[in-house]
């Protein structure tokens, strides 16, 4: 899986992109002495950023009923460097319910992942009362976690300045005007030289309600697409998300019927909820949906993290950083122009 390159030993990093992919990046080469700048085009509340509009969920279990072991492998080490580095990332795991209808579903899903133990209805209710009455049965996955995209990324930023990084935002800049190593963490904008990436759009609905509280993400076993409700802080829920093959930015009134129609099949009580925001974001994807370290002469380019770019990105920048400082190659990931 890995090999031993000569290290590069760059001192001197600038980082293009400050989502999670970049954040993460900036960190852990802050972290280890270097001079690093982390450029991002847009302001600090991050509005072109595909992170802005993701979900957070941190999930290597769940996700491998459609991921490949390679997702997984890197999920599991992403998890340890969350706990490590943000010890307040809730880590309460993710449950996996379904109704009736979708039994076979739901045991096609069980034998597919592994890390989760059967719940009955008394288990389901004991570990989230609102559910009560709801569900016969659930999967719990223990181990999982989830952030708040919106939270958690200036956390991030400011740990970057922590440890001795710079941060520029509004700096849209060409990595050709930069000295030293560049790491190219653009996501869609870097189809100008990674044109096999491709647009994903995941849509999600923000909805405020105090008549249902939830502790972890909820799963819903849907016949076409992983529905989930995420909750945030202040009686707050993200509903989402689609993965629909388009590079628009819009809504579709059929997404948003199907992401309140499973909000409303977890509890009724969401149906009284108030409706904050409706978005999406556009997610870079290779042609293979599995996430790519390309290494040119002065460049690095990390992309195509596609819908788990929250769950992948510490593991990647912990990638970067070893083959810069010790010259490690993950040949699963990594790609020596």
């Amino acid at each position: 899986m890995y090999q031993t390159i000569k290290p590069r030993g760059d001192s001197s990093v600038s980082i293009i992109g400050a989502g999670v992919a970049g954040a993460w990046q900036a960190l852990l080469f802050a972290q280890a002495g270097h001079d690093v700048t982390l450029h991002e085009r847009s302001s600090d509340a991050m509005m072109l950023s595909t992170s802005h509009w993701a979900g957070g969920m941190l999930a290597p279990y769940c996700e491998s009923e459609v991921s490949e072991p390679v997702i997984g492998r890197l999920g599991l080490r992403a998890l340890d460097l969350w706990r490590a580095e943000l010890p307040d990332t809730p880590f309460n795991g993710s449950l996996v319910v379904a109704h009736a209808r979708e039994r076979a579903d739901f045991e096609r899903f069980a034998k597919m992942t592994s890390g989760h133990r059967r719940l009955d209805a008394a288990a389901v209710a004991e570990l989230e009362p609102s559910l009560e009455g709801r569900f016969r049965e659930a999967l719990f996955f223990a181990d999982e976690g989830h952030v708040e995209p919106r939270r958690v990324l200036p956390k991030l930023h400011e740990k970057i300045v922590a440890a001795g990084g710079t941060i520029k935002f509004d700096s849209d800049v060409n990595a050709d005007d930069l000295d030293g190593l560049v790491i190219d963490c653009r996501g869609l904008a870097a189809r100008d030289r990674q044109p096999d990436l491709r647009g994903v759009k995941g849509e999600m609905i923000l909805i405020e309600t105090s008549e249902v509280k939830l502790s972890r993400p909820v799963r819903l076993i849907h016949p076409r697409w992983p529905l989930y409700v995420i909750p945030r802080e202040d009686d707050r829920f993200m509903l989402g998300a689609t993965s629909i093959e388009a590079e628009d930015i819009s809504v579709s009134v059929r997404s948003a019927l199907e992401l309140l129609g499973a909000a409303y099949a977890v509890h009724p009580a969401f149906a009284e909820a108030r409706i904050l925001e409706f978005g999406s974001g556009l997610r870079p994807a290779f042609p293979d949906n599995l996430p790519r370290i390309r290494i040119d002469e002065r460049r690095i380019a990390v992309n195509g993290l596609y819908r788990h770019g929250f769950l992948m990105a510490p593991a990647l920048a912990e990638l970067t950083l070893n083959y810069v400082e010790r010259g490690q190659i993950d040949n699963e990931v990594m790609r020596c122009a």
